[in-house]
Protein backbone atom coordinates (compact mmCIF):
# COMPACT_ATOMS: atom_id res chain seq x y z
CA UNK A 1 0.00 0.00 0.00
CA UNK A 2 2.90 2.26 0.64
CA UNK A 3 3.29 2.31 -3.11
CA UNK A 4 -0.03 3.64 -4.21
CA UNK A 5 0.04 5.95 -1.52
CA UNK A 6 3.26 7.27 -2.88
CA UNK A 7 1.85 7.60 -6.20
CA UNK A 8 -0.95 9.08 -4.76
CA UNK A 9 0.84 11.90 -3.22
CA UNK A 10 3.04 12.26 -6.22
CA UNK A 11 0.16 12.73 -8.23
CA UNK A 12 -1.34 15.90 -5.97
CA UNK A 13 1.94 17.38 -5.73
CA UNK A 14 2.10 17.46 -9.48
CA UNK A 15 -1.64 18.72 -9.57
CA UNK A 16 -1.09 21.60 -7.10
CA UNK A 17 2.09 22.55 -8.38
CA UNK A 18 0.61 22.81 -11.96
CA UNK A 19 -2.27 24.73 -10.55
CA UNK A 20 0.06 27.52 -9.03
CA UNK A 21 2.26 27.68 -12.38
CA UNK A 22 -0.99 28.07 -13.92
CA UNK A 23 -2.18 30.94 -11.85
CA UNK A 24 0.85 32.88 -12.03
CA UNK A 25 1.09 32.35 -16.07
CA UNK A 26 -2.54 34.14 -15.75
CA UNK A 27 -1.22 36.61 -13.22
CA UNK A 28 1.70 37.52 -15.28
CA UNK A 29 -0.76 37.72 -18.36
CA UNK A 30 -3.39 40.35 -16.29
CA UNK A 31 -0.16 42.15 -15.60
CA UNK A 32 1.24 42.51 -19.00
CA UNK A 33 -2.13 43.17 -20.43
CA UNK A 34 -3.00 46.87 -19.24
CA UNK A 35 1.07 47.68 -20.48
CA UNK A 36 0.06 46.15 -23.75
CA UNK A 37 -3.87 48.23 -24.01
CA UNK A 38 -1.29 51.76 -22.68
CA UNK A 39 0.86 51.25 -25.28
CA UNK A 40 -2.00 51.11 -28.09
CA UNK A 41 -3.66 53.92 -26.02
CA UNK A 42 -0.43 55.86 -26.33
CA UNK A 43 -0.04 54.61 -30.17
CA UNK A 44 -3.85 55.96 -30.80
CA UNK A 45 -3.14 59.56 -29.25
CA UNK A 46 0.00 60.10 -31.27
CA UNK A 47 -2.13 58.85 -34.55
CA UNK A 48 -4.46 61.58 -33.37
CA UNK A 49 -2.17 64.41 -32.65
CA UNK A 50 -0.66 63.47 -36.19
CA UNK A 51 -4.20 63.75 -37.82
CA UNK A 52 -4.88 66.94 -36.07
CA UNK A 53 -1.58 68.11 -37.24
CA UNK A 54 -2.60 67.20 -40.42
CA UNK A 55 -5.65 68.65 -40.64
CA UNK A 56 -4.38 71.92 -39.41
CA UNK A 57 -1.91 72.05 -41.79
CA UNK A 58 -4.88 71.48 -44.85
CA UNK A 59 -6.78 73.75 -43.50
CA UNK A 60 -3.95 76.97 -43.28
CA UNK A 61 -3.32 75.77 -46.93
CA UNK A 62 -6.70 76.34 -47.71
CA UNK A 63 -7.24 79.68 -46.34
CA UNK A 64 -3.83 80.74 -48.41
CA UNK A 65 -5.15 79.56 -51.40
CA UNK A 66 -8.45 81.69 -50.42
CA UNK A 67 -6.66 84.94 -49.87
CA UNK A 68 -4.77 84.27 -53.43
CA UNK A 69 -8.04 83.32 -55.22
CA UNK A 70 -9.44 86.73 -53.52
CA UNK A 71 -6.33 88.91 -54.80
CA UNK A 72 -6.79 87.33 -58.20
CA UNK A 73 -10.25 88.33 -58.05
CA UNK A 74 -9.03 91.95 -56.86
CA UNK A 75 -6.91 91.97 -59.47
CA UNK A 76 -9.06 90.96 -62.84
CA UNK A 77 -11.67 93.61 -61.29
CA UNK A 78 -8.97 95.92 -61.31
CA UNK A 79 -7.76 94.84 -64.94
CA UNK A 80 -11.65 94.79 -66.25
CA UNK A 81 -11.45 98.40 -65.50
CA UNK A 82 -8.47 99.58 -66.46
CA UNK A 83 -9.68 98.04 -70.07
CA UNK A 84 -12.85 99.42 -70.00
CA UNK A 85 -11.35 102.79 -68.98
CA UNK A 86 -9.21 102.35 -72.26
CA UNK A 87 -11.70 101.41 -74.50
CA UNK A 88 -13.67 104.47 -73.06
CA UNK A 89 -10.61 106.41 -74.29
CA UNK A 90 -10.25 104.97 -77.43
CA UNK A 91 -13.76 105.24 -78.42
CA UNK A 92 -13.62 108.56 -77.32
CA UNK A 93 -10.63 109.61 -79.37
CA UNK A 94 -12.24 107.73 -82.56
CA UNK A 95 -15.30 109.57 -82.07
CA UNK A 96 -13.29 112.86 -81.62
CA UNK A 97 -11.60 112.12 -84.74
CA UNK A 98 -14.96 111.33 -86.47
CA UNK A 99 -16.45 114.33 -85.76
CA UNK A 100 -13.07 116.48 -86.68
CA UNK A 101 -13.49 114.91 -90.42
CA UNK A 102 -17.38 115.31 -90.30
CA UNK A 103 -16.39 119.14 -89.84
CA UNK A 104 -13.54 119.21 -92.63
CA UNK A 105 -16.06 117.24 -94.67
CA UNK A 106 -18.51 120.13 -94.23
CA UNK A 107 -16.10 122.57 -94.67
CA UNK A 108 -14.80 121.37 -98.07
Amino acid sequence: MSRPMLLAFLLIVLIITSQFEWRQQLVVDNDTTPNITQQKNQILKREEVVKEKIILSQEKNIQRLNELVRSLQQQLLQCRGNNESRNGTARHLSEHVNELKRQQILED
